[in-house]
């Protein structure tokens, strides 16, 4: 119990270093960069042979978020952080246009050493959804969430959110976010937008695009095409 304070004080480290690290490389449009980098991971995840549930399965999914770049490092106490983009899928008008989230987490553990890595989250229950619609969430606390299954004839376990990784060496695999916080990025939002938009308005309502972003949502929407 004592060691509880600085071990959160460690994630809100982790989670600030990684937001800082993803700007810093960004240059004067940032939202667009990390959007253009989501896209180029979906296209990574949507053609390797080993995401074959992950493909066949995206168009029952109520969303999606990519975090292109997420870095983890550590000493005893792990952390990791990054920034990324959700769409949401909608039956009948197809995916949303992104809105911008942040995840930090804790692990404890000998760890050495650091790793970049791509995530992606499959966000296969309306819980779940609604989950991404709160300004701060929990996975494993406010929703439930499990790897995802990799490779010929995977099952997916029950939950809320599947959770998938590719390391910077190119391997792909399901990945355990227990205890993960993620939030919006209202600040992002409102830049990439142009107005004070929520998370809903672009998720949900619709009403909200910016044209910019189009090829990731073409790119996702050709992932796993709904059946005629």
């Amino acid at each position: 119990m004592k060691r509880s304070i600085p071990v959160k004080i460690f994630a809100l480290f982790m989670l600030a270093f990684a937001l800082g690290a993803c700007g810093s490389s960004q240059g004067e449009d940032e939202q667009q960069v990390l959007i253009d980098k989501a896209n180029a991971s979906a296209k990574r995840f949507g053609a390797d042979p080993d995401m074959s549930w992950f493909q066949e399965n995206l168009n029952e999914a109520e969303g999606v978020l990519i975090i292109p770049t997420s870095i983890k490092g550590g000493f005893i106490i792990g952390g990791s952080g990054g920034s990324g983009v959700m769409l949401a899928r909608n039956p009948v008008y197809g995916w949303s246009y992104p809105a911008f989230y942040t995840m930090g987490s804790v692990t404890l553990g000998l760890q050495i050493g650091g790793e970049v890595q791509e995530i992606v989250l499959v966000i296969m229950t309306k819980a779940g959804r609604d989950a991404m619609l709160t300004n701060e969430f929990k996975l494993g606390a406010d929703i439930s969430v499990a790897a995802g299954p990799v490779g010929a004839g995977a099952k997916a376990q029950t939950a809320d959110v599947l959770a998938y990784s590719r390391t910077k060496g190119g391997l792909y695999g399901g990945l355990n976010l227990e205890g993960a916080v993620i939030a919006t990025r209202e600040d992002w939002n409102r830049a990439y937008y142009g107005e004070d938009v929520r998370a809903v308005d672009i998720l949900i309502t619709g009403n909200i695009s910016n044209p910019a972003a189009d090829p990731l949502r073409d790119t996702v929407a050709k992932i796993d095409p709904p059946s005629e």
